[in-house]
């Protein structure tokens, strides 16, 4: 994982306009490579769409980052590379970034990729219509105009980017944004084709309508089952992508996930593996079980429209009485660590994070308060705080619901009784948005590797922010990371903020994630360290076995 030191050099390189080599799968020297150059990779569930502006989770964002490719991209360490840009530069403020296209890069159909389809996604991105649950992502950026039209008060036409020529793109920030290249790399703001959308509307992701940029092209689709990859020939950089084909499957339960791996079935298994099985599968295949701490926390998500988590006792208590070591250490067994805040403190900019001082408190002094907050709001073990926790289909996410239910009734002497839901992914992913739920599991993984990431989630105008949690003085500190004149000053920002959300108990954080996944030995350019842990197909390669 890359320190936060090199990630500001590289950031910092780049702002001057200097190019970088682009990666493709670096196959060392004198490498056998395997006749067969095809893989299948469990992606864990059946996206909700393949659409970049109709998604928001990691299992769209998979699928998202083969067919199509942003104005920067990544390596297989997480580092900043050219991608349809193939360089930019900033005026000294960090306001005016300007990006020159590669000429070299195409559609799938044979069209080439310009500076105006970024100007119609971004504005597609913004516009009501489209509704889509990122639409956020601009004002994360800072481009102007964007809230607004994202408000319905200003036009889609309104937002500060422009065409120069068919290969200079341009944009407009409000406040100054050093790290501006690195957002260029989400889902959310990648390319899509004007022609094919406005021809076949909602149907142009569909398996013989859609075109993309990236280093694959759909070449098959079945619900619930399988996405199949082939080598786009068109891609700029083909001639440094090996895989041939691959093929994503919807494997939900982590067993059975294990057992189609062990049975040859699969290559790389989905980022959960069975606690049960952790220590057994580190004796029997080490060199296959991959560990990447990623910047990602594990939270219940409070529904703040919804009573009695409009009041701030029964948020603290929860907070209180969650005992996350029990999680952590017995129920889950495999490096993830305990948190008490929402940003993770090893992520650029996180440093100056604190745990609340309760984190370091005795799980009987919590209990005690927990139990007296909880008596205030008027209940007992005659009424105890009844809520049902929601979490989309996955045993490990039952496993730590029914640990926390436990935790919860036990740890405030039977005043919190709890039942558990569970829903396949698109629909949990629905019911949250809808804020059909009291408490849901949710799990924030981080779009770039820098603080504000996380800060933004829980802004007021947040379109991400599905627990609906509003607060002026936590929306005002995100603002003075945007103010400050260093990265010392926005660290301290954002500690603000998050301070605020935790004397809020505006969440209840549980740990922050390593995502444990099985990798055949034959398969490399996946390391694991990657803290955001993308699968990019084009890095891969399969040597003889």
């Amino acid at each position: 994982m890359q320190t936060t030191f090199t990630r500001s050099l590289l950031a910092s390189a780049i702002a001057l306009g200097l190019s970088f080599s682009a990666f493709g799968a670096s196959v060392p020297a004198g490498t056998e490579l395997a006749e067969k150059q095809e893989i299948v990779i469990n992606n864990a569930s059946e996206p909700q769409s393949f659409d970049p502006h109709k998604t928001e989770g990691v299992p769209e964002s998979q699928v998202a980052y083969q067919l199509f490719e942003g104005l920067a991209t990544q390596d297989n360490d997480g580092s900043l590379i050219p991608g349809v840009a193939e360089r930019w530069e900033s005026t000294p403020d960090f306001k005016t970034w300007t990006f020159h296209l590669r000429k070299d890069a195409k559609w799938s159909n044979g069209e080439p990729v310009t500076a105006h389809d970024f100007v119609y996604a971004w504005r597609r991105l913004a516009t009501p219509a489209t509704a889509s649950p990122y639409a956020s992502f601009l004002t994360y950026l800072q481009v102007g105009n964007a809230q607004d039209i994202i408000d319905g008060k200003k036009k889609p036409e309104e937002l500060t980017i422009k065409a120069v020529d068919d290969y200079t793109f341009v944009v407009e920030l409000e406040n100054p944004v050093p790290y501006a290249v690195g957002l260029t790399t989400h889902q959310s703001l990648l390319p899509v084709p004007k022609s094919v959308v406005e021809k076949y509307g909602e149907a142009w992701v569909k398996k013989g309508n859609i075109v993309g940029n990236g280093a694959y092209v759909l070449k098959d689709h079945v619900i619930n089952e399988k996405i199949v990859f082939e080598r786009n020939p068109l891609y700029w950089n083909n001639k440094a992508t090996v895989i041939d084909k691959a093929t994503f499957l919807a494997i939900e339960n982590a067993t059975t996930d294990v057992q189609r791996y062990r049975a040859g079935d699969l290559d790389i298994t989905g980022s959960a593996l069975p606690p049960e099985q952790f220590t057994k599968l580190k004796t029997e295949i080490p060199n296959e079980v991959f560990t990447a701490r990623s910047l990602t926390t594990y939270m219940y998500e409070l529904n703040h429209n919804k009573a009695p988590f409009n009041d701030v006792r029964v948020r603290k208590a929860l907070n209180l009485a969650l005992d996350r070591h029990v999680i952590t250490d017995k129920v889950l067994g495999q490096g993830q660590t305990p948190t008490y805040v929402f940003t993770p403190t090893y992520i650029s900019e996180g440093n100056k994070i604190q745990q609340p001082a309760y984190s370091t408190k005795p799980m009987a002094e919590r209990s005690a308060e927990a139990v007296k907050l909880l008596e205030e709001a008027g209940f007992s073990k005659d009424k105890p705080l009844k809520f049902t926790i929601l979490y989309n289909t996955s045993e490990n996410h039952k496993k730590i619901a029914i640990a926390a239910s436990s935790l919860w009734k036990a740890n405030t002497k039977g005043l919190i009784d709890v039942k558990l839901e569970n829903q396949e992914w698109k629909t949990y992913i629905s019911s949250r948005r809808n804020g059909d739920y009291d408490v849901a599991r949710a799990g924030w993984a981080a779009d770039y590797n820098q603080a504000s990431t996380f800060s933004n989630y829980f802004l007021s105008t947040s379109s991400n922010n599905t627990a609906f949690y509003k607060n002026k003085a936590y929306d005002d500190a995100v603002a003075e990371s945007y103010k400050a004149a260093d990265a010392e000053g926005r660290a301290a920002a954002y500690a603000k903020a998050e301070a605020i959300l935790a004397q809020d108990s505006a969440l209840v954080p549980v740990y922050n994630y390593v995502n444990p996944r099985l990798v055949k030995p034959y398969v490399k350019g996946y390391e694991g360290k990657d803290p955001q842990d993308h699968i990019l197909l084009r890095n891969l390669y399969i040597i003889k076995h």
